[in-house]
């Protein structure tokens, strides 16, 4: 006879992204395997903030989920730095095709996105990086990181995941 749902609910520990929440309800994605959790109730963090926890399902279907555990929660901070790409930044934008991107260690922690861009689109380009948080809170949120810098020359974005 199969074990009954009550008796083993289901508990995922993980790093997740609010990404939506009000005062009855939050929905959480997990920013590893993009899963996402809707929450009986509201827990006391704004949208886009980067919770360390634990869910776990709540009977009799488990289709709903409670936070049971927080070990840390942080924000991220975005910001679009007037300082230029590094002229290392600049080469590998140069040395890859227009749209491609590039992911390299930054020195000491974090990483760096170089995507070449056609040379008079920095400014829309920086201005879509930007239209999609979400998408960049996830990323720094799986690199560890608490900031995110984006740099932009012609032809050039570096974002800059940092800790």
């Amino acid at each position: 006879m199969p074990e009954s749902a009550d008796a083993n609910p289901t508990r995922h520990d993980s790093t997740f992204l609010v990404t939506a929440t009000d005062a009855s309800s939050t929905v959480l994605r997990d920013v590893e395997s993009g899963q996402v959790y809707s929450l009986e109730d509201a827990v006391d963090a704004d949208r886009l903030s980067i919770i360390d926890g634990t869910v776990e399902s709540k009977p009799p279907l488990h289709v709903v989920y409670e936070l049971t555990e927080i070990t840390a929660t942080r924000t991220v901070d975005i910001e679009t730095s007037i300082e230029p790409p590094t002229a290392n930044t600049k080469q590998i934008a140069a040395n890859q095709a227009v749209g491609e991107i590039t992911r390299k260690p930054r020195a000491g922690a974090g990483e760096i996105h170089i995507i070449t861009i056609p040379e008079k689109n920095s400014t829309e380009a920086v201005a879509d990086i930007l239209d999609d948080k979400v998408t960049l809170c996830e990323r720094a949120a799986r690199l560890e990181g608490n900031r995110i810098e984006i740099r932009s020359a012609p032809g050039v974005v570096a974002v800059r995941y940092m800790p």
